[in-house]
């Protein structure tokens, strides 16, 4: 087996995904904003004005975020997976679920 390590970076459809969603039209640095609160206001507002998702407003929204968060992984800032953790809490007391 040879060492690829001068080959480009594997194929990132997560990335593609997050660039070319056709789900959610999403406010532009969303995951990036430091409050909970805004972020998960913005992801229920974009969930309900969507009308191209296959899913709940509530479930769309909180997909958008889980899978931002694990497609950061490891790379994404602890104090940013915090405040992104919290407006999950935020995105359930906006839609009354536990």
């Amino acid at each position: 087996m040879t060492d690829n390590s001068d080959s480009p970076a594997p194929y990132k459809w997560s990335a593609k995904v997050t660039r070319e969603s056709n789900a959610l039209s999403l406010e532009q640095g969303v995951f990036t904003w430091k409050d909970p609160q805004r972020i998960a206001e913005s992801l229920r507002d974009s969930a309900e004005a969507s009308s191209r998702r296959k899913a709940e407003p509530f479930r769309s929204a909180m997909s958008m975020l889980v899978f931002y968060i694990n497609r950061a992984g490891k790379n994404l800032d602890p104090e940013q997976r915090q405040i992104l953790e919290q407006a999950k809490q935020a995105l359930r007391e906006l839609y009354k679920k536990k």
